[in-house]
């Protein structure tokens, strides 16, 4: 399962770079967190970045152009 992230740098990822900003579980992998994001709000995403902060992982999801990161941060809401 995902978290949300809703910091002003997330938001303006969002609204900018069409980009979200999500924290999961340290022990998935990139091909589990696409699988995830794809089959929970059907969408094509382009490129995943990792990050491990202590005991965080936080994801920035690249999602294809035909679907805006905005709609799908209002149905987490963030926006």
């Amino acid at each position: 399962m995902f978290k949300p992230i809703a910091t002003e740098k997330a938001v303006r990822m969002i609204e900018r770079d069409n980009v979200l900003a999500l924290e999961f579980d340290r022990k998935m992998d990139k091909e589990d967190i696409k699988k995830e994001i794809e089959g929970t709000f059907n969408i094509k995403v382009k490129k995943i970045r990792t990050l491990i902060r202590g005991n965080r992982k936080l994801c920035y999801i690249k999602i294809d152009k035909k679907n805006p990161a905005i709609d799908v941060a209002t149905k987490l809401g963030i926006m």
